[in-house]
């Protein structure tokens, strides 16, 4: 909450100098801010940048295609070791498949009785 209150005075007090400052002083930092952008160092730089940053994402985007087979192959063997080691393989509603010798083999309230 702490840090709520402060950012509120900050907007609160950035709000009352730009007032004071006026249309005027914003139109010059506005000139100044184009005038950076158009700069051919500042554009030289944003290019170079780019570069780095499409460069790096070629990068990582190889090495996740290389990756990903992989993981998937691993995952599926961990879920496959899990089936075999819980048991008997189970149906779409979670029964025993193996010839009704699952845990739900007797009628509820009928203990140690064989079902009808």
């Amino acid at each position: 909450m702490r840090y709520r209150y402060v950012f509120m005075a900050g907007l609160g007090v950035g709000f009352v100098l730009g007032a004071r400052a006026g249309r005027e002083r914003y139109e010059q930092l506005a000139k100044l801010a184009r005038k950076a952008a158009d700069s051919p160092a500042v554009q030289q730089a944003a290019g170079a940048i780019h570069a780095q940053a499409t460069g790096l994402a070629k990068s990582t985007r190889s090495k996740l295609a290389e990756q990903v087979p992989r993981l998937a192959g691993a995952a599926r063997g961990k879920v496959d070791a899990a089936r075999q080691e819980r048991g008997a393989a189970r149906d779409a509603n979670g029964r025993t498949a193996a010839d009704g010798q699952g845990p739900h083999t007797t009628a509820p309230g009928r203990r140690g009785e064989a079902p009808a």
